[in-house]
């Protein structure tokens, strides 16, 4: 399909994990009801952000995938006919946990499953304490309406997972997410973070010649507000619709796939490609032995 709608869900969430399956299931339809056929929620929707402590109690918060969520929102997804992309806490086994997007096509049908690839661990993002790195490698799914690729918010920084998806034929870059300000920094550090986890993102969107969708959480949890600014960028990288800081939101937006052609031919960065120079990207650091 050369155009497809797609939709954002840029919600708050509380400690009550079915409360915020369900509020989600409602924001789906909301969207559904606007016309998307691909909906996105953000990273790690059926709960608060727990990766703000190291608590044992919150591994009680993963499932498996398949599982209880995946199974409701296949319902829903069958009964709307449209693709869902929903970030969870898996649990693989008894220790052993991963930061993952499940995406559901438009007929209820589990396609699978991407787990985070970069795991974080900074003051209030603790996500080493929770996470095993993914080991699916990165992946692309062939939903009814479009290719997709799925990266998760600290994914967002590396221009090799975006550049890796893309030349696997994504058509559309998704970054569920959950990011944002300390509330102890000022409003020029607020703003410059932003600013910067923006750029980074429309960069992908131009470096690959691919639509990017970001979506993040808004409220505030602890001593972290979310800053929300889902945002939608074509793929030269200019912002097609940008969500609020604060609000909670559900936006439609109509996707021209065919653009990915045009740009990728008048910005020929793929053709110019120099991949027999590539090889030291592999390196920790290139330095002098």
């Amino acid at each position: 399909m050369a155009k497809v709608k797609v939709g954002l869900v840029q919600m708050s969430c509380t400690a009550d994990k079915q409360q915020n399956l369900q509020k989600a299931v409602t924001k789906v339809r909301q969207a559904a009801a606007k016309g998307a056929q691909i909906v996105c929620l953000q990273e790690l929707f059926t709960s608060l952000y727990f990766c703000d402590v190291e608590s044992y109690d919150n591994f009680k918060l993963a499932e498996a995938i398949p599982g209880p969520s995946t199974d409701e929102l296949s319902r829903v997804a069958k009964e709307l006919n449209v693709v869902i992309v929903a970030s969870l806490f898996e649990k693989r086994t008894h220790g052993l946990y991963h930061n993952t997007t499940a995406v559901l096509d438009a007929d209820g049908s589990y396609l699978g499953k991407y787990r985070k690839m970069h795991i974080p661990d900074d003051p209030g993002f603790y996500e080493k304490f929770y996470f095993t790195p993914g080991d699916l490698g990165y992946k692309v799914f062939k939903t009814k309406y479009a290719a997709i690729g799925v990266l998760i918010c600290w994914d967002q920084w590396y221009p090799e997972a975006a550049r890796i998806t893309a030349l696997m034929g994504a058509e559309i870059l998704f970054y569920p997410t959950a990011i944002g300000w300390a509330t102890s920094q000022d409003d020029a550090t607020n703003t410059e973070q932003y600013d910067a986890w923006q750029i980074i993102q429309r960069s992908h969107a131009v470096a690959n010649g691919v639509h990017v969708v970001s979506v993040n959480r808004v409220g505030q949890e602890q001593e972290l507000k979310f800053w929300g600014g889902s945002f939608f960028a074509n793929p030269l990288g200019s912002i097609i619709h940008q969500a609020s800081h604060t609000d909670e939101e559900v936006i439609v937006q109509e996707l021209d796939l065919s653009k990915t052609d045009h740009y990728r031919t008048h910005w020929p960065f793929l053709r110019d490609r120099r991949i027999d120079s590539y090889a030291p990207i592999t390196k920790r650091l290139i330095d002098e032995e």
